[in-house]
């Protein structure tokens, strides 16, 4: 039983190649958002044309980052959003409640202090984890039923 999985959330730190590495022979599949955030914000007037209003310019750069974040998201057998320290990561509370509609499963991945403001998504979560290692070991049990030792 292999697992297809979207790293969703905060792209300013190696969270996601510390949770790749962790889980290196396992039988997963990672896939997420474009994690260069000059080409994520510019990818839609780079496509599409220039815009002077920097609300149209936004506007495009969200519209075409949604086509491979919806997609990334249907395909997944589990989502795991990460919120990290530095920025507020509307978008992805935006992909937990759009894997949690679509009944994917969730891990979300935060720090201790952002309990309290994250308790309607933690809601929507299968597991909330602190650290990257924990993602990777959730991993490892529903890939193999065995504990960390």
């Amino acid at each position: 039983m292999g697992l297809n999985i979207y790293l969703s959330g905060e792209i300013h730190t190696d969270w996601r190649e510390q949770i790749i590495a962790g889980a290196d022979g396992l039988d997963v599949s990672f896939h997420s958002p474009v994690t260069d955030h000059a080409a994520s914000d510019d990818c839609g007037v780079a496509i599409l044309g220039t815009e002077p209003n920097k609300y149209w310019h936004d506007h495009k750069g969200a519209m075409v980052n949604a086509i491979r974040t919806r997609k990334g998201i249907e395909d997944a057998d589990v989502v795991v959003v990460r919120f990290g320290e530095k920025y507020k990561q509307w978008n992805a509370a935006f992909d937990a409640g759009y894997a949690a509609a679509l009944g994917k499963s969730i891990i979300v991945l935060n720090s201790p202090e952002h309990q309290h403001a994250l308790k309607e998504v933690h809601a929507a979560a299968l597991a909330v984890a602190e650290e990257p290692k924990q993602v990777v070991e959730i991993l490892r049990y529903v890939l193999t039923g065995t504990l960390p030792e």
